[in-house]
Order: C-alpha cells, then structure tokens, then sequence
C-alpha cells in the first residue's frame, strides 16, 4: 500500500474499521463553485448590466407584448346579415353539423339536447341568443363554465359554420333535453 501524500490529512474518525482522508476540493472547481453562486444570485435579482439587453424580465415582457399585438384574442367578426347567410345555406350548415359531431356533441349531445353543456334546442339561452351572440360565444367561449374559446382552435369559417348549425338546432325535438336554464330570447 503506498503512502498518502503529505497534503492529505486523515480525520478523526472511524467506520466499521475504515479510516477516511480528508481530501481537499481542486482549487478551479471551488472556484467554479462560487461563480455559479454568485451568477444565480445575479440572475434571480435581475441585474440588467449583466449580459445584453435590459434583463430578462423586461426581455419576457416585450416579448408578451409583441406576441399580444401579433395574435389577438379570437372574436367574433362576422357580422349577424353574413351568419343568417351561411345559416341559409344548406352545405354550410352540414359542413357546420360536422364540426359540432365532433367537437361539441360531447357537451351539448349530437342533436343539441345538451348533456353538460346547456340545451340549444330551446329559446333560453344563458349567453345571449342572438346569431351574433352565440358566434361569440362559440369563438371566446366560457372558460368559467368550461367551455374552450374554439376560435382559438377552429378556422373562423368553422365557427361561422358551427354558428349556422346551431341556429338551426332551435325549436327541433331533442330525444332527451335539459330543462331550459337562461333567459328566454325571441327568434
């Protein structure tokens, strides 16, 4: 067994017959140690002289803002004389019975009775039940309710056609409605 080296010191104690040298950490990894406390510390609060720019908080916030004004929230921007339109067309509204088979008969049954979501069938209508009203409703959704804003996920011709759909789904005889909740709107 070879000697240990004279800088190597043996500590006090013992375990299970084995004695254990305390060996010093080399100096640049120490030194590394210290620079990645010093950069974190630096980083957490901000330091804006540090590396470019104005700091990452600012950096984030600009970038947020230019996001925001590249990709506005969905609405509906489809005027109520072109929604009565495409709900005069036949093709439009199949094409809209497609997109609501597959995205909204989940909550408001395939033939709009309503399951979770509220019944589209009646004249009650909890967010406003004008055509114009109801492709909001579709395009920003109600996310306190549950329902997705799907004019961030459909094409706006989508929720246009969806639209047309539901407009016709007024006054037909679902197999099993839900009792009316809302207000009650004329057509």
């Amino acid at each position: 067994m070879t000697e240990p080296a004279k800088h190597d010191r043996l500590m006090e104690h013992e375990y299970d017959g084995i004695a254990e040298y305390d060996n010093p950490m080399p100096g640049w990894w120490v030194f590394t140690f210290w620079l990645t406390i010093v950069f974190a510390v630096a980083y957490a609060l901000n330091i804006g002289g540090i590396g470019t720019g104005d700091g990452r908080v600012a950096e984030y916030e600009k970038d947020m803002a230019a996001f925001r004004a590249a990709n506005s929230a969905p609405s509906a921007g489809t005027s109520a004389e072109a929604l009565l339109a495409i709900a005069g067309d036949r093709e439009k509204r199949e094409e809209g019975r497609e997109v609501f088979t597959r995205t909204c008969a989940a909550c408001h049954a395939a033939d709009g009775g309503g399951i979770i979501g509220p019944n589209l069938t009646d004249d009650n209508w909890l967010h406003g039940g004008r055509i114009d009203q109801i492709n909001a409703t579709i395009a920003n959704g109600v996310l306190a309710k549950g329902m997705p804003a799907w004019g961030k996920i459909l094409k706006p011709k989508e929720v246009d056609e969806v639209t047309a759909y539901v407009w016709s789904l007024r006054g037909t005889r679902p197999a099993r409605p839900k009792p009316p909740e809302g207000e009650l709107v004329a057509r």
